[in-house]
Formats: structure tokens, sequence, C-alpha cells
């Protein structure tokens, strides 16, 4: 959620300039507050847990750019790994500390840029309170509000059902019911962990090895191509993702303090991610009233039209002020909550029986090409060639796996053929899309 909650601010205080400066009867905003010679402000993100582990802290600052998302259109001909990524401004070599009122002091220690780890594990308890202070590079001393826990409740079932969306969509709702145990356990935050299963469909358990390889010998490139044994596994792989949504919900009006039923995910039959197995781990998080209010809001500024009606900067401030200038804007949240968590798992045919899987993500097809090419230092008179890269050029992009020697009919429309039958990488190793190591947690059945 690191990301997506610093793009999500920035987003709303970028359109909420636009928007006030373009209507005139809408109070004018604070622009000098976003002067491009001023310190972009500070973002704290931070949800210190009742769980016994290495709690974490990340810093950055709010990227003024509308921020570039990490391409996810997959070009088969570019080498994979060669692509724009996210830009998110870290705050490096701070201090980061957090406070009991027990006069228990937890350090922390950046480990990737930007991402605080403590030193120790630990868990917060119910009847303590805690701060956490920071000093940033450049001296500042910044200090949150006090924290506490507000309250404990019980994940007790997690589940799925075929259902069909508002939208009109086919698919498979997940839920999970609660119960709350002590304190005020009247508002709640859901995220999960996903994990699904990867077939690559035009797998083969041979591939190409290209050695002394030169492209620009002459009179025409040299090199050495085999097929040999693959001796590692890129057939089935692993892929995990959080999710990057706030969804918080209350019981606080309701009859019962009990959850029923409460939806966490829904997914279209026709996504890939269930085409095999699937498993969910839900976590849910007892907020406070305020904490509640701040990720509601967070999550209102998210949709378009909100944003642009609704938003005004002092209304993300951070749970966080600087210690000297209390004026100064800080964003983010530093969240106190207990967490409780359950996993489900569940396979495209416990729902869809007997029914074509999803599509895979890509459009996998066989292909056939010249083994070689002319030399990339030949001077000659220009030579047409109508053919696709050859082989030899794409193994040495690492774009294209090996499918089988070459047969009549398998690659429709083929004219420029040589002995072997390829297929785009992502077609053939699933690696481009999950880990080939089963997660620990991971039950097949």
């Amino acid at each position: 959620m690191k990301k997506y909650l610093n793009n999500i601010i920035t987003r709303a205080l970028i359109l909420a300039i636009l928007f006030c400066c373009s209507m005139s009867c809408i109070e004018e905003l604070p622009l000098e507050e976003f002067n491009s010679n001023q310190e972009i402000s500070l973002v704290i993100e931070a949800t210190f847990t009742d769980e016994i582990k290495h709690q974490e802290v990340f810093l950055s600052r709010m990227d003024l750019r509308l921020d570039l998302e990490t391409d996810t259109v997959y070009n088969p001909f570019i080498t994979p790994g060669l692509r724009p990524t996210d830009s998110v401004n870290i705050e490096t070599d701070a201090v980061v500390v957090l406070n009991s009122s027990t006069n228990q002091s937890y350090f922390f220690t950046e480990g990737r840029e930007g991402h605080y780890i403590s030193n120790q594990q630990f868990a917060l308890e119910n009847d303590q309170s805690y701060t956490l202070e920071i000093v940033t590079s450049n001296g500042r001393k910044y200090i949150s509000d006090k924290l506490e826990i507000a309250g404990t409740a019980e994940v007790t079932n997690v589940y799925a059902e075929r259902a069909v969306s508002d939208s009109g969509v086919d698919g498979v709702a997940i839920y999970i019911d609660a119960s709350p145990i002590t304190g005020q356990a009247d508002y709640f935050r859901i995220a999960y962990d996903e994990t699904y299963k990867i077939i690559a469909p035009l797998w083969d358990d041979e591939e190409f090895v290209l050695t002394n390889y030169d492209p620009c010998a002459l009179p025409a490139p040299t090199y050495d191509l085999e097929i040999v044994q693959k001796d590692y596994e890129d057939q089935v792989c692993y892929n995990t993702v959080s999710s990057n949504t706030i969804d918080v919900y209350s019981t606080n009006n309701t009859e019962t303090a009990n959850v029923k039923k409460q939806l966490v995910r829904f997914i279209g039959r026709e996504n890939f991610i269930i085409s095999h197995r699937y498993s969910i781990l839900v976590k849910q998080y007892v907020e406070s009233v305020d904490a509640f209010s701040f990720f509601q809001a967070l999550d209102n500024f998210s949709q378009s039209e909100s944003v642009l009606s609704q938003v005004q900067p002092g209304t993300l401030r951070a749970n966080v002020t600087n210690v000297v200038d209390q004026e100064e804007l800080v964003l983010g949240y530093v969240d106190a909550v207990s967490v409780s968590e359950k996993r489900l798992f569940f396979n495209y045919t416990d729902f869809f029986p007997n029914e074509d899987l999803p599509p895979y993500p890509f459009n996998c097809n066989l292909f056939t090409a010249p083994e070689s090419h002319l030399s990339y230092c030949y001077s000659g008179p220009p030579v047409a060639n109508p053919c696709p890269q050859s082989i030899i050029e794409s193994v040495s992009k690492n774009i294209i796996t090996y499918y089988g020697p070459y047969q009549e009919g398998a690659v429709p429309f083929a004219s420029c053929i040589s002995d072997y039958i390829f297929t785009p990488r992502i077609c053939g190793d699933c690696r481009l899309l999950g880990k080939n190591v089963e997660p620990e947690f991971w039950i097949e059945n």
C-alpha cells in the first residue's frame, strides 16, 4: 500500500489545485504550500500491529508529477525488464524510533531505501500507548499523536461463493465473518494478499542454448545453437499480489457488532488468476475512529468525482507533526491496530465445473523463423528480407522459448521456416509472471 497511498495523496492534491484554480466560486487554496522552491511534503506510512514481527515504517516525499505507472503491456519483442518503473521519491537516512508509555523504545534501521524495519520483533500491547518519532536527514524532528489499539476482533470465517457483480459479471465473491473480542471494535479496514498458480500454456522441457554468438562475423554470423534438457522449473509458478485499494467499513450503526458476509474481493470468471488454484489471506484491522475517518476520506478522494469536488490539502494531513514548525504540511498516517487473518483456497472447477478455463492473459501462438541472419557488418548491396527476426537473435535477447522441432501445419501460414518451433517467452516460461518456488503455505488439495 506504500506507493498506492503516496500516489493517491499526490493525485488528490494536484487535481484539487487544478480544479480550484479554475473555479472562481471555490475558495482559493494556499498554493504557496506547493511552491516548487520549497521542500516537498513528507509522507509517513506505518501500520503497527499486535503481531509479534518486525514492524515497518515507509518514508517518502510527495511527488508533484503525475506518477508514471509501471508499463504492464507486454511486448514479446522487448527483453523483459527494459521498461519504466514507478517513481516515488523516497526519504533516506532518517532516524526512526517508536516509544511506548512504559518507556520502551523500539529502534528502526533502513533496509531498502525509505523502508525502515524495527531492529527487533515486537507487538503492540492493548494497555499501552505509543508515539513515533522521526528525525529526517535535514535535522527536522517529527512526532506522532498518541497511538493506541482501539479494540480486537476475530475473523471467524472466510469463504467464497459464485456470484454476479452489480455490473452483471459472473464470478466469485469472497466474504468474511468476524466477531468483536475486546474494546471498541467497531471500525475496520480490510487488506489481503492473494496468491495464484500459473501454468505456462506452451511449455517444453527442452530449451535453446546459444553460445559463441558473433552477429557481426563475416561472411555470416558465427554461433553454436543447441537444444538441451532444462534443469530448472519454469512450467508452474506462483505469484503473490497485495491489495492496493482502501476497504473500510463500520458496524457502529448496526444492530449487532458481529460482521456477516462482508465482501472482500470479487473476481470475474474470465480472470486468469483463478484458472488453476487461488489462495487469499484476508487481514482485518481494527481501527480507531480517527484512522477510520482518514482512510475513508482517502478512499473517497481516490474516486475522480470526489477528487474534483471535495479535496482540500489540509484534509489529508497526517497524525504526525513537525515538532518545531507545526504548520508544515505532513501527509500519510501512522496506525496502531489489532489484526486478525484467515486464509482460503479454491480451484476454478469448484465453482465452474466442466467449463473452459479463463484465457491466458497473453496471446500465445507458435512461430518459426530462419535460424540465422545476415551479418550485422554486411556492407554489400541491400538484401530484401521478408522474414521475421532470426532464432539466434531472439534467443540472444531472451524473448523466445523452444517448443519443438518443426512440423508441417504446426505454424499456420509460415513462410520462413527452420528446423524449430518457438513461442514468446511469456507463453513458455512462467517466471515472467511469478516465482517458480511453491510458497510454504501452499496446499494443493
